[in-house]
């Protein structure tokens, strides 16, 4: 069945909020700050790891790098798109909307969390593959091993960041869902130029880094408004350059 991916991505999600909550209480203030800590420092670690995997070829016998520009033009181009269309507020309203609906509006940490929570596990190039394999393969491997993955940062999000984490459930489904339902429209831009895919996961990196940033030093990095780069990022990979 189309989607079951991201049904199962979904439930990962909520499931590993319920257990995150279940231990958040009993965690001690300290640790939670310090489990906040370590959740950036593994986000940050991803992300690098992501950004070098795309960035760095072997030339010869050394290392040279690739995609600078790209990476730099995309992103201010697109944190300038994101910035008029107020993507970061809208974001936070969404937040703020879900934190009423949900019955949390004495919890002052929910908006926080889920825009962290949402920005770290909805970025990425397995979201987009993993959908389109979901829609038009019936293959749901990806979303699934992406499922593992997002389980085990749900967990210590909601622990330590707060309920909100787990509410990040609503765009990946929105946004996995969307791309499977579109699967067969959108899979010759990713699928039949594999430098947009390549783009979409270094740029998308370098975001979940920032994300990283703004845990461990409480940076006020607008993520949401530099988003529009994934869209630059494609784009780029259709250009004569």
């Amino acid at each position: 069945m189309p989607g079951i991916g991201t049904i199962i991505n979904v439930a990962a999600i909520f499931a590993a909020g319920l257990l995150g909550m279940a231990f958040g209480g009993r965690i001690p203030k300290r640790v939670q700050e310090s489990m906040i800590i370590c959740s950036g420092v593994g986000t940050l670690f991803i992300a690098i790891s992501g950004a070098m995997e795309k960035m760095l070829v072997l030339a010869g016998e050394g290392l040279t790098s690739q995609g600078s520009m790209m990476l730099i033009l995309c992103l201010t181009l697109g944190t300038i798109t994101g910035e008029a269309l107020q993507l970061d507020e809208r974001l936070e309203g969404f937040g703020e909307w879900l934190k009423k609906k949900t019955g949390s509006s004495g919890d002052n940490t929910f908006v926080h969390a889920f825009v962290t929570a949402s920005l770290t596990v909805s970025i990425g190039a397995m979201a987009i593959v993993g959908s389109i394999q979901d829609g038009i393969s019936l293959d749901p491997s990806t979303l699934i091993a992406k499922s593992v993955l997002d389980f085990f940062i749900i967990v210590i999000m909601t622990a330590s960041l707060g309920r909100g984490a787990m509410f990040s459930a609503v765009p990946v489904g929105l946004l996995q869902g969307s791309m499977t339902l579109l699967s067969r429209l959108i899979s010759p831009v990713f699928l039949g130029n594999p430098a947009a895919l390549s783009n979409i996961s270094l740029t998308g990196s370098v975001l979940i880094f920032c994300v990283g940033v703004n845990l461990v030093w409480k940076r006020g990095i607008r993520v949401a408004s530099m988003l529009p780069t994934l869209v630059y990022a494609v784009i780029w990979a259709y250009l004569p350059i």
